[in-house]
């Protein structure tokens, strides 16, 4: 199937499709583009946005790294992020929070300090989706390693508690799991690693005003997706898909509602690809953060296959997707 390739090529497609809605509102969207939303690549290349671009830096990071310990992983996630902090290709709007933390990074703080402690935009989420294709990885390493690549930039316990959900739903799909039993999946994490601080990846970042215990920190990030995930089962239950899916699962802009409204568009119909994500492109709020996790989530479980013939030329990094992709499948 070449899952990790589909999953990849799809992040980068919904991303690409995202761009030009992620600052209108649903009913200038719908009058552009339709109520299905864009579903057709432009320009060449399609340009993508700032997700897939630090989606690569954690894939390359990924693939350069020989353990996946945070000793090993910090120094490579570092300089890649920097990398992307200081390119002239860095000019498509990306968020303050990915911004300062890599400024902070990049005048050699440590990334403790670099961190936005108060951020759980959904930077921390966006580019994890590597996290949950690369291979070999034990169920403790993925989710650190998930956290960790989040903890970068963004410190809040809902950005890490998202982020490891947002790979492992990735994970989940590449090894087969239906798709209508990804959500239950996913809330049974939340409940499973509610008090369960890593803090072998996470060290002292728990130590935050008003905060007495780690468990007390992590709790409330995955409290947070929780209550996202029920609103994604509600919406799904309700059987009415109309409209914008922004007003039942949230903007996005957050790192919850980013995975959780991604997963809303993609579960409406996982058989239908392209279809998800004109449907996540066409969202209110960060459309292409939105788009870029639906399509990870498509991908992941038909494979490149599922997306249409001539997209994987035309898109931009299209060579170094696919490089990471063959890596992985």
């Amino acid at each position: 199937m070449r899952a990790a390739s589909g999953s990849l090529f799809g992040s980068a497609y919904g991303d690409c499709l995202g761009r030009p809605t992620e600052f209108l509102d649903y009913g200038s969207i719908v009058a552009t583009y339709g109520v299905a939303g864009p579903q057709e690549l432009t320009g060449v290349p399609a340009r993508v946005t700032d997700d897939t671009q630090m989606a690569l830096a954690v894939g390359e990071a990924l693939l350069e790294v020989q353990t996946f310990s945070p000793e090993a992983l910090e120094p490579v996630l570092t300089r890649r992020f920097v990398e992307w902090l200081k390119s002239p290709d860095n000019t498509r709007s990306p968020g303050m929070s990915c911004l300062h933390a890599c400024v902070g990074l990049a005048a050699g703080l440590p990334w403790s300090e670099a961190t936005q402690t108060g951020s759980k935009g959904c930077g921390a989420n966006m580019r994890v989706t590597p996290v949950g294709l690369v291979p070999g990885l034990t169920e403790d390493q993925r989710a650190g390693v998930a956290q960790f690549q989040a903890a970068l930039t963004h410190g809040h316990p809902t950005g890490l508690a998202a982020s490891e959900l947002t790979a492992y739903a990735v994970h989940f799909l590449r090894n087969g799991l239906p798709p209508a039993d990804v959500v239950p999946a996913l809330r049974q994490r939340c409940a499973e690693q509610r008090v369960n601080y890593r803090g072998e990846w996470l060290g002292e970042l728990w130590r935050q005003p008003g905060v007495s215990r780690p468990e007390t920190f992590i709790a409330h990030g995955w409290d947070e997706c929780a209550d996202a995930l029920d609103r994604v089962c509600r919406a799904l239950e309700s059987g009415r898909h109309e409209g914008d899916p922004c007003r039942a699962t949230g903007a996005g802009w957050v790192a919850e509602e980013a995975l959780a409204t991604a997963l809303y568009c993609y579960l409406i119909s996982p058989d239908e690809p392209v279809a998800v994500l004109g449907r996540a492109a066409a969202t209110s709020g960060d459309s292409d953060s939105i788009a870029c996790l639906a399509g990870a989530f498509a991908g992941a479980a038909l494979g490149l296959e599922a997306w249409p013939t001539g997209w994987q030329t035309r898109i931009e990094y299209a060579e170094r997707l696919a490089h990471i992709g063959r890596a992985w499948d």
